[in-house]
């Protein structure tokens, strides 16, 4: 299948909204019935999830629309579900082209999709990979995160180097100013919990998660998503799209890579990624697929933009194929 099946958005105009950023959910984000509608409504849609069905041999449409939960909620299935359900909606969105994007984590992936570094398929192969990767990781060497509030950045990790006596711990998410999410070995995050309480955190939860996710203990997922950035073909961006890992903008396919590599084990860092994105210019940011989580994270983040959401085919106005 060729590059401009799938075509990044482009304005009526044909020029850009300078002052718009579109960022990309990641896992967290799916819940059962998400992207029926898409389906129902939009023969774009339709194709796009049954040709997903057809790659892989799976019914990620069924698994999307009915569920069941605990099937939707399997690393293998997640990753892919809100990344279909994310390039779908974009795809769909003929109004404006953004200036810059961002994606959270799995996210990230539906944003150089976006930006036309990838293609579907190979996005979404990619994300397949990564998932299944990631849920034998957590089977394997099994680990915990959990949510700390109320503490700055440079604290938490100061407290994870501390901790780490007692087990691998490390900053997963910068998610806003203060929530951060900490990942690694049970014995690792229940120390580093149990010293934020003592630093003064106003929340602290371990979260049910399948993996230790952005930690040291996916290192055994590496070689396998290595392998499969290696074998797949990336274009320079059309527009630039902040790393997790950098927090700065890129848009070169090398270094689009060789940072998905590191994504792996490294934290997201989401809360520099907006500053620098609305430093950049960005004044109204779109979350594009399920849920709202993006939506609130940037608000606290930079309270002075716009946000907004797409993820119902309502929420697109109705539009297909640019009409």
């Amino acid at each position: 299948m060729g590059r401009n099946i799938y075509p990044v958005v482009f304005s009526k105009s044909g020029g850009t909204c300078m002052s718009v950023a579109y960022v990309f959910p990641g896992q967290g984000s799916q819940y059962v019935g998400m992207g029926k509608d898409l389906y129902e409504s939009s023969a774009l849609a339709k194709s796009m999830y049954d040709r997903a069905d057809d790659l892989f041999q799976v019914p990620f449409s069924r698994i999307c629309f009915e569920g069941p939960e605990e099937e939707l909620k399997q690393t293998r299935n997640t990753q892919p579900a809100i990344f279909i359900q994310s390039v779908v909606l974009v795809r769909l969105m003929r109004n404006t082209l953004p200036a810059m994007a961002a994606g959270h984590s799995l996210g990230e992936y539906s944003a150089l999709t976006a930006a036309g570094a990838l293609t579907f398929e190979d996005g979404l192969k990619l994300v397949r990979l990564r998932g299944e990767l990631m849920q034998q990781a957590g089977a394997e060497h099994p680990g915990t995160m959990a949510a700390v509030i109320g503490l700055d950045g440079k604290t938490i990790t100061e407290i994870c180097a501390e901790a780490s006596a007692a087990g691998i711990v490390q900053p997963a998410n910068f998610n806003s100013p203060g929530q951060v999410v900490l990942s690694g070995s049970v014995s690792g995050v229940r120390r580093a919990m149990e010293l934020s309480k003592t630093r003064g955190a106003k929340f602290v939860k371990e979260l049910i998660v399948s993996g230790a996710f952005h930690s040291p203990l996916m290192e055994s997922a590496a070689a396998g998503l290595r392998a499969g950035l290696e074998k797949t073909d990336f274009r320079d961006a059309s527009f630039p799209v902040y790393a997790n890992v950098t927090a700065r903008p890129e848009q070169k396919a090398g270094n689009i890579r060789s940072l998905l590599l590191e994504q792996l084990t490294c934290p997201v860092r989401w809360e520099e990624s907006i500053q620098a994105m609305a430093a950049a210019g960005a004044a109204s940011f779109i979350e594009i697929g399920p849920g709202k989580i993006l939506q609130g994270l940037v608000k606290r983040i930079a309270p002075a933009v716009k946000t907004a959401g797409r993820d119902k085919f309502a929420d697109i106005g109705g539009e297909e194929e640019g009409k």
